[in-house]
């Protein structure tokens, strides 16, 4: 079908990402070299943006301001948590169609492909030529048929070096040490901390995901087992653990407008469990926790190369995609290539198979009910790029010269 000629929009929505407006400009260049699309604009906060028409024009910024803006973390036109109702989007329909937008890009997760999804099926109800495409971010990496997210690499990378930190920092003062880490119904981001690993012994020597049943029972004869065997433990915890049930271990009653409970930027998980650590393994232990929370998405200088180029390669494809006039809607996915050499490469799926819906860390990725497996190294390296390594001194004693056994008699 041939492509229409209009203007195209741009939204972003959900938590915001360190990759995510490389995204945004990836959408933009290719946008201002179509000949399909007349002008580009910027929805300021996503679609509330869209109903309240705080539209920018985004083909009247600098290209050194665009890509100072493909650099720097978090929502360069800033998101929005917002779950519509069909009304909703009849009336934002109404706003595309005053200014003439015929392509939408929405850069956003599951709940944003949600909100894509029901927009498009009122376009079409509507009989309104709308090329609408879900352009995909999440340090959650928890999108269905894509590989991985972008954003979830240089988020991944954050975590990987916090540990690494984090590390250095239990081993020099040994104690119990638990970081709680982003992942409310998938432990991708937790797993990224098997990162940190770089030396033997190196911490985080138990890792717990949503994947797995968490019992407090184990957890302490766990953390006794590791502070045994290292005479310290650290721990990495996704913030959503659940028992056998399902239930959360903590809860909170703070949710999004997607029905989506609340858990980041609350200490409750890591205050309880460090309290269950003292009062079941000794109160007189040294036992800290911290919750990570959004520095986690929005750190600078946490950015991997391979997350950046992707973030962008998928704004770019989204706009070929939907002005080459094939395929009217979708959501762009990541495919990894064959080989021993990481190549990815770009594509489409339908908006309904990513809407909404989550998926958890695979099974093979996981190892028991505290560990991750090798094979997941092989699948998060690329996307996180070179670590550094820590510096480890080779101790080298010097022979005691005092007789302590005559003074200790």
């Amino acid at each position: 079908m041939p492509s229409p000629k209009g203007n195209a929009l741009v939204g972003q929505s959900g938590g915001p990402t360190c990759v995510i407006n490389q995204s945004l400009v990836g959408i933009v260049e290719e946008c201002l070299a179509s000949d399909a699309v007349r002008s580009v604009y910027g929805a300021i906060h996503g679609l509330r943006g869209i109903l309240d028409e705080n539209l920018v024009d985004l083909g009247r910024e600098t290209r050194s301001t665009l890509e100072a803006v493909a650099g720097t973390p978090c929502a360069g036109l800033r998101s929005v948590r917002m779950k519509p109702t069909r009304a909703d989007c009849a009336a934002a329909l109404e706003v595309l169609r005053a200014h003439d937008v015929r392509y939408f890009f929405y850069i956003g997760g599951n709940d944003t492909a949600e909100t894509a999804n029901l927009l498009n099926e009122v376009a079409v109800a509507e009989g309104y030529e709308l090329r609408l495409f879900h352009v995909p971010k999440t340090i959650d990496n928890d999108l269905r048929v894509t590989d991985h997210c972008p954003g979830y690499g240089s988020a991944a990378r954050f975590v990987a070096q916090a540990l690494m930190g984090d590390d250095q920092d239990n081993r020099s003062l040994p104690g119990i040490k638990i970081d709680v880490i982003m992942g409310r119904d998938a432990g991708w981001l937790t797993a990224s901390s098997v990162l940190a690993r770089t030396y033997e012994g190196a911490g985080p020597h138990l890792i717990y995901l949503p994947e797995t049943a968490f019992s407090m029972d184990g957890f302490l004869a766990d953390v006794e087992g590791a502070y045994r065997t290292h005479g310290r433990c650290l721990v990495a915890v996704s913030e959503g653990i659940r028992d056998a049930e399902g239930t959360l271990i903590a809860k909170s009653k703070e949710v999004d407008e997607f029905g989506n409970m609340q858990l980041s930027g609350s200490g409750a998980l890591g205050d309880l469990l460090a309290a269950a650590v003292k009062s079941g393994l000794g109160a007189s232990l040294r036992v800290r926790a911290d919750t990570f929370g959004y520095l986690q998405r929005s750190f600078f200088g946490a950015a991997s190369e391979v997350d950046a180029a992707e973030a962008r390669e998928v704004g770019r494809t989204a706009v070929r995609v939907a002005t080459a006039g094939d395929v009217p809607h979708g959501s762009i996915i990541i495919e990894r290539e064959a080989g021993p050499e990481y190549r990815a490469r770009f594509g489409v799926t339908e908006l309904a198979n990513v809407a909404r819906h989550t998926r958890p860390l695979e099974p093979h990725f996981i190892r028991g009910a505290n560990d991750i497996a090798e094979e997941f190294l092989d699948y998060v390296r690329p996307l996180v790029g070179a670590l550094p390594r820590p510096g480890i001194l080779a101790e080298h004693f010097v022979a005691k010269r005092l007789d302590r056994s005559a003074a200790g008699s």
